[in-house]
């Protein structure tokens, strides 16, 4: 098996536990893994992002801001190192779908271990894109993480319209009219799946919508904290 990023050839190890264990196909080379910047201790416990305090300043306005908010937590598992902006723009923008399978083991192993009160009550839903946008990319990178997850997963929502928030202040993106609408009532817990958290605007926007028809806990698992 070759990395899919390098294209070196993955040489498996040979140890006790994978001579005991059902073989694990790796998708990444250890030296590209390595590039990958995984989010440690100390991080907020709303939202991940790294902070010393156990709730960042970001979550602090969120709460100022907001009467009740509706998303339990997000957990992320990567910073958005210059790394990682290259290998999204490749999997994202150009459209190079297998590069997900890098994240793969990580991505499964981490849902379970902080999930794992959550597995019997709850669904995934994937944060949708618009048609246009779909059309675009021809893939949806939300429902491709979510594929991976041993958890049923609903494509719930619809997306109205998809402007571009990158480069909108968090004002701007608060005043964008909420483009998420449910395609029916809900009495389970969701799992929204994203590929990023970066205000956290599009996450509430998403369980906002969910809270209104009757969802009881909105939590949010992101591959990436920007």
């Amino acid at each position: 098996m070759n990395c899919l990023w390098c294209d070196i050839d993955i040489i498996p190890q040979t140890n006790w536990e994978t001579f005991l264990l059902p073989k694990r196909i790796k998708y990444i080379c250890d030296q590209c893994e390595d590039r990958l910047e995984k989010i440690n201790s100390p991080r907020c416990i709303y939202c991940s992002r790294t902070s010393n305090e156990s709730i960042c300043s970001d979550c602090k306005w969120w709460k100022a801001y907001l009467k009740e908010d509706s998303l339990s937590f997000n957990y992320s598992i990567y910073s958005y190192n210059d790394y990682m902006r290259e290998l999204m723009t490749r999997w994202k923008y150009r459209g190079d779908y297998i590069l997900v399978k890098m994240f793969q083991h990580t991505f499964v192993e981490t849902f379970k271990n902080i999930f794992s009160n959550q597995l019997k009550k709850s669904i995934i839903v994937p944060i949708p894109l618009s048609e246009d946008r779909l059309r675009e990319r021809c893939f949806n990178q939300a429902e491709a993480l979510a594929q991976m997850l041993p958890l049923t997963y609903e494509c719930l929502l619809i997306r109205t319209h998809d402007e571009k928030q990158a480069k909108k202040s968090r004002r701007e993106r608060l005043l964008t009219h909420n483009p998420f609408k449910a395609k029916r009532k809900i009495n389970k817990s969701v799992i929204l799946v994203d590929d990023i958290y970066t205000t956290g605007t599009t996450i509430r926007h998403a369980s906002n919508v969910l809270k209104e028809n009757g969802c009881p806990n909105v939590y949010a698992y992101t591959l990436i904290r920007g």
